[in-house]
């Protein structure tokens, strides 16, 4: 193997190295800003290595067709060293304001939608709930005045019937099932 694909190889490490680290960070701080359930902090954790190993197998076929050699893990150590030493406090600082400006993106969103869906929506059914309530005090005012005019059409019949309703409920036959009734009910 000569000398130029043992440095392309070097290169590429250290950009994986740099790769992990930038993700690493990243993810890091998206989990203990957004506090991640364990289980899924374990599952992200998997799916992390998994892309490292994707990562450090493709740049290691792209630079020397797979060969694993001593500088491989040399370049990797040096790309995570350089990257910690030189980039870490920058990525996180980074990240922690996109998670702050997307936090405050979704908040301006919501209270977009609150302002232009929400508070219309609320109008229209406090609207609808009065117009029902002024509905229904109409119709009983109107069925309170046709009961008014309509008086001596209804009061007529029930004087005249309720003397004999009165001696119906009255009679002996119905005062005996009544009695019963309370008596059943009492115990």
């Amino acid at each position: 193997m000569n000398p130029a694909v043992q440095w392309v190889t070097l290169f590429y490490m250290i950009m994986a190295g740099l790769a992990m680290g930038l993700a690493y960070d990243s993810y890091r701080v998206l989990s203990l800003k957004l506090n991640f359930p364990k289980w899924l902090n374990a599952m992200l954790d998997l799916l992390y290595w998994l892309w490292a190993a994707l990562l450090v197998f493709r740049m290691l076929y792209a630079g020397n067709q797979g060969q694993l050699r001593f500088y491989v893990f040399l370049g990797l150590f040096l790309g995570v060293w350089i990257y910690f030493l030189i980039f870490s406090v920058t990525v996180r600082r980074f990240v922690l304001r996109l998670i702050q400006s997307v936090q405050y993106m979704f908040r301006l969103l919501w209270r977009l939608v609150e302002i232009l869906i929400g508070r219309p929506l609320r109008w229209l059914w406090r609207f609808i709930l009065g117009l029902l309530k002024l509905l229904g005090r109409i119709l009983w005012f109107i069925l309170k005045l046709l009961l008014r005019l309509t008086k001596p059409i209804w009061v007529l019949p029930v004087r005249w019937i309720s003397p004999q309703l009165s001696r119906l409920t009255h009679s002996a036959r119905i005062v005996k099932i009544t009695e019963w009734i309370t008596k059943w009910r009492k115990r």
